[in-house]
Parts: C-alpha cells; sequence; structure tokens
C-alpha cells in the first residue's frame, strides 16, 4: 500500500544505516538532491555521526548546478567543509584512483529525467565502473523521474557511444536511477557491490504528488517537471540551432519556435498526426540571442503514460520541413551530434530524404524487445 513518501536517502538514513556505520563516504551529487523537508542528501550525510563525509562528486553543471549546458567544471573544496570538490564534467569525466582512496563506499543521488541524452545516466555508468575497478561499495539512492513508464526512441548504436549516449537502451528508458544501476550491473556485468536504497511510499506515477520534495532544476534548463517530461521532444535543437527553445526563459523545452516559423500551421499540422498524450498551442517568446519575439509552439503533455517524446520529436521535425522548408530547419545543424543524441544515423538521413515520421519510428517497438524484457527484470515500483 502507498504511504508515506520518503527518497532514497532518507531511507538509507534510517533503515539502511548499518550501510554507513564508521564508512568514509563519497558522495555523487547536486543541489537538486533534497528530501521532503528541503534538506541536501550532502548536508543530511555530512551531519550524521554514522559516517564521515569525506568526497563529493559533482556532475555537468557541477555540484552547485550553475553551469552552463556542455560548460566544464573545474575541482575545487567544499566552502564550508573544506573537503575536496571533484568534477565529474571537466578535466575528466572519470573518478581518479587517489580519490577513490579516500573512501570506502559511495553514494550516488543525482535527480534524473529518464533520459539517455540526459548526461546524468552517462555519470552513473562511469561511477559505477569506476566503484567496480576500485572494489568500493555504492550506494545509489533513488529518486522519481518524470515518464518512468515510457520506453521510446531508438537503442544505442555502439559505434555513436558518447557521452550523450553511453547506455545502451532507447532514449527514453523508463527507470529510476536505481532501477537503471541494476539494469546497467547486470548488463555490463559489473563485479560490484550494488546497493538501492529505494524509495518509500512511491509507485510508477508520472505526476508529482503532493508528498514529493520541492522541485530544484537539476541543471539550469529543467526548471519543471513539466520541462523534463518535454525534454526529448525537442533536444534535438541542441543539433538544429535554427530553432529557439525558449532557453532565456521559464519554458525551456516546453515551446520551439523561429522567425520563420508560423505557429498556427505548426500547431494545426501536428494536432492531426495522432499524437498521444500532447497537445500544442501557438505561443510567442522572446528569443534568446536577440530578444526578439518568436512565433512558436507550446508542447502541453496531457497523459505523461501515453505520451511519447521521441516519436513526437520526429514528428515535430517532419511537419516543419514540410510546412517551412528543409532548407530552413536544417541551417547550421550539427549533424554527427544530432546523429549521437539519437543515438542513431537513421532518424536524420530518413528525415533529411523526406520520409513520412511514421515509418522512421515504426521499426522502434520490435528492436527493443529485448531491452524490455531486461527493463522489467530491473523495476523495483508497481504502476
Amino acid at each position: 500500500m502507498r504511504g508515506y513518501f520518503q527518497t532514497g536517502a532518507d531511507v538509507l538514513l534510517g533503515r539502511h544505516r548499518r550501510w554507513l556505520q564508521g564508512a568514509r563516504v563519497g558522495l555523487v551529487s547536486h543541489l537538486a538532491a533534497v528530501n521532503r523537508g528541503g534538506k541536501l542528501t550532502a548536508d543530511l550525510l555530512h551531519d550524521t555521526r554514522l559516517g564521515r563525509l569525506a568526497v563529493l562528486w559533482g556532475p555537468e553543471h557541477g555540484f552547485f548546478g550553475a553551469a552552463g549546458a556542455g560548460v566544464g567544471v573545474r575541482h575545487a573544496r567544499h566552502p564550508r567543509w573544506r573537503i575536496p570538490l571533484r568534477s565529474l564534467y571537466g578535466v575528466a569525466r572519470r573518478m581518479q584512483p587517489e580519490d577513490l582512496e579516500r573512501i570506502d563506499l559511495l553514494i550516488f543521488d543525482l535527480q534524473d529525467l529518464g533520459a539517455r541524452p540526459y548526461t546524468y545516466v552517462s555519470t552513473l555508468r562511469y561511477v559505477m565502473e569506476a566503484a567496480a575497478t576500485a572494489g568500493k561499495p555504492l550506494i545509489v539512492a533513488d529518486r522519481p523521474i518524470p515518464l518512468p513508464c515510457v520506453v521510446d526512441g531508438p537503442l544505442l548504436q555502439p559505434e555513436l557511444q558518447s557521452f550523450v549516449g553511453a547506455v545502451p537502451a532507447p532514449m527514453a528508458y523508463g527507470m529510476t536511477p536505481g532501477e537503471t544501476a541494476l539494469w546497467l550491473h547486470r548488463k555490463l556485468g559489473l563485479n560490484l557491490d550494488l546497493r538501492v536504497a529505494t524509495m518509500r511510499g512511491y509507485c510508477r506515477q508520472s505526476g508529482r504528488a503532493a508528498d514529493w520534495p520541492a522541485w530544484i532544476p537539476p541543471s539550469p534548463g529543467i526548471r519543471s517537471w513539466e520541462t523534463g517530461c518535454c525534454y526529448l521532444a525537442t533536444v534535438f535543437t541542441e543539433a538544429l540551432p535554427a530553432l529557439e527553445i525558449g532557453r532565456g526563459g521559464n519554458m525551456a523545452f516546453q515551446v520551439f519556435g523561429a522567425p520563420w516559423l508560423r505557429g498556427a500551421g505548426a500547431v494545426a499540422w501536428l494536432s492531426d498526426q495522432g499524437l498521444r498524450g500532447v497537445n500544442f498551442h501557438v505561443w510567442e517568446f522572446p528569443a534568446q540571442s536577440s530578444g526578439r519575439l518568436l512565433e512558436g509552439v507550446r508542447i502541453t503533455v496531457t497523459d505523461a503514460r501515453r505520451f511519447r517524446p521521441v516519436r513526437t520529436s520526429l514528428a515535430i521535425i517532419d511537419g516543419l520541413q514540410r510546412l517551412f522548408g528543409r532548407a530552413r530547419l536544417w541551417r547550421g545543424a550539427r549533424p554527427v551530434f544530432f546523429d549521437k543524441l539519437y543515438g542513431s544515423t537513421r532518424p536524420r538521413r530518413e528525415l533529411l530524404a523526406e520520409r513520412d515520421w511514421r515509418k522512421i519510428v515504426a521499426p522502434w517497438s520490435g528492436a527493443s524487445r529485448g531491452f524490455r524484457a531486461e527493463r522489467r527484470a530491473a523495476l523495483l515500483y508497481d504502476e
């Protein structure tokens, strides 16, 4: 029965206290990792007398979440505790052996999205591999994700593995960080003492419950839960700069527009595509670069269980090409990065060949059948 919600970190410091007893602890986390009372996991671990917080690591955007997308973060010392604060998105993206020698066990607590291009899952893989190599136990403190029931998108082609595509899963893989760790543990065959501090009072729901912790952006662009739901529908714009997605405002990734785009036509076309769980609206917003008001489209997820963000992304691209011309949309494109985001060369090649988006996505379900079976074996929570 669903009861009072607790984060994995709260459960760790409650029923699993013995895991920390007397240990020198290393923590991978950021300012988005808070409990229902608003306290940081880092503060909870620093204040407990069970063990000693010895090293902190921060992912892309840094422990304090201030760095922009793709901006490297330097090593530092924590300003209050004077312990090492190491960056996993700077000179190196993997843990260094000398830092691991300072600790007895690792804890991973990041607010993730369940989206392969969102680099926190890449960091999770690298942390797991580093812990296995160093012989350090790893505890993953679990948290909700926006689309826990959704599997969508192409599987990763091995030759396209990168930091925005480091796990062999579809773009939307529908697993919490704890479930993802269990799946990766088996998939990669790691010799690792892995433990998951599961949430209490959680089911696989897409909407936020009243007793969950307050939402704190895990990165500058993901300002709301709704943004997290829409992220995979518009992340392709990082490789198609002819479109803007409202990064300067509160609707980043939920909107898209351009000087040449006419919102009414785009909304009409997208609304006629039979996309489930989503509505589209004409929306004006200022361009980040110039402040000029752009006409565009806002995405509203109406049923997160039925919404398929990656399918939606291809429908958006297909529609904009048809309505406003392929040359406009692909001006200044970064084709290699586009392929890395999708983890496949096929979407770009077939979009440029003007193939209907439905035919491009049709093979995805069959191709991901094996992944879906592996995923089911790793799930920890009921719907």
